[in-house]
């Protein structure tokens, strides 16, 4: 499985931004698909994650501003970020678990991309 994300940028406090992921895999309809994020100096963390049928989970953080979607006939999944904060700044990462239900742990997660960066500006 190869992942690919795109559409990080540098954007204003308040702004939105979209993410994608593209991926490979005869079965990407049945994968679960999450995005982490990483600051400088911190630990990896969990933003959201998307089961097959489409249950979501979020994190605390981003409940009510983030948005997570899956599209199975184009192998894609997509992050609506609105109301950007500062502190959402970090390098986005999607990830894909290939059984099981959407978890927060990173090490549920079997394959990775590269991460896309995103920067808000206050």
């Amino acid at each position: 499985v190869q992942l690919q994300a795109s559409g990080g940028g540098l954007v204003q406090a308040g702004g939105s931004l979209r993410l994608s992921c593209a991926a490979s895999g005869r079965t990407f309809s049945s994968y679960v698909m999450g995005w982490f994020r990483q600051a400088p100096g911190k630990e990896r963390e969990f933003v959201t994650a998307i089961s097959w049928s489409g249950d979501t989970v979020y994190a605390d953080s981003v409940k009510g501003r983030f948005t997570i979607s899956r599209d199975n006939a184009k192998n894609t999944v997509s992050l609506q970020m609105n109301s950007l904060k500062p502190e959402d700044t970090g390098v986005y990462y999607c990830a894909a678990r290939l059984r099981g239900s959407p978890v927060a742990g990173p090490g549920h997660y079997d394959y990775w991309g590269q991460g896309t960066q995103v920067t808000v500006s206050s």
